[in-house]
């Protein structure tokens, strides 16, 4: 992993090949999402993931926030490592709505959405601040928490019930990057206003989602994971929205990777590496 910055934004490359994937964590992530993805992309490829403004060594770059100035943000770093329409673009959670908007401004080899990235409308007389309590609560509670030790931290993770019995090193290795405090009372580098507000972007702007995934030119592919956030049955993007979407994009392809949840579909050994598969077939 060779790290580097841009304005201020954390990159960090995997491999040394000339063909570039650009990829994009989720609202309370880092760039070390993609690590074990990263590594295994194969020879003559490269995977160059960042830390968005707000998270991890990108923290301290100020707002506002919102997911229109993180696809600015992806279209800068594409710039600066030479990303051109031969790159493929791809965001994982919010990253993939954050992909959306940038691909809707600029052509990539192929753009895909890694569970995320089709509009999640609010029912009709749902607040957005409840709703965004609702799906985010115990993630944003995090984000105000402090640790006496790392090892406390990785503790929390461990018990999440995404990663439990599915733990490896490099979950421990994305939890300990996102650490940073003084000891004995250790914290998340996510800013949570920086969450906060993107939530409510993305919650109350399903229109723009929507406009943006219709005026991507570049092919596009979803991959998603059959199990949620917490490891429940149903996932992030359910069957019945994704025929809606599909109907609706007839370009748009779909492909549920089995036995992945919202994270692990990252981290797994084997769903990694499916991910970097999907990521770099021609």
């Amino acid at each position: 992993m060779r790290l580097d910055d841009v304005d201020g934004l954390r990159i960090a490359t995997f491999g040394d090949g000339p063909r570039v994937i650009l990829a994009v964590h989720g609202i309370t992530a880092s760039l070390m999402a993609w690590a074990a993805v990263g590594r295994r992309v194969p020879q003559g490829w490269s995977l160059v993931a960042m830390d968005l403004r707000g998270r991890g060594h990108s923290a301290g770059l100020p707002g506002p926030y919102g997911l229109p100035r993180h696809a600015e943000d992806v279209l800068r770093v594409a710039d600066h490592v030479g990303a051109g329409p031969e790159a493929v673009l791809t965001g994982h959670s919010m990253g993939a709505y954050v992909a959306a908007l940038a691909a809707a401004g600029r052509d990539f080899a192929r753009v895909v959405l890694v569970d995320g990235g089709l509009p999640l409308p609010l029912p009709d007389g749902v607040d957005p601040a409840q709703a965004l309590a609702a799906t985010l609560g115990p993630a944003l509670a995090r984000l105000s928490m402090t640790y006496a030790t790392a090892e406390e931290y990785v503790a929390f993770f461990r018990a999440h019930p995404a990663f439990a019995g599915r733990w490896n090193d490099d979950a421990e290795a994305y939890v300990r990057y996102d650490l940073t405090g003084p000891a004995g009372a250790l914290r998340s580098r996510v800013a949570p206003e920086a969450a906060r507000e993107d939530g409510r972007w993305l919650l109350t702007e399903p229109g723009r989602i929507g406009a943006a995934l219709e005026s991507i030119k570049s092919p596009l592919s979803l991959l998603r994971a059959p199990r949620g956030l917490l490891d429940q049955e149903t996932g992030m993007l359910p069957d019945a929205l994704v025929a809606a979407w599909t109907a609706r994009l007839p370009g748009l392809s779909d492909e549920v990777l089995p036995d992945c949840n919202h994270y692990t579909i990252l981290f797994d050994e084997r769903c990694a590496s499916l991910v970097a598969d999907r990521l770099t077939r021609p």
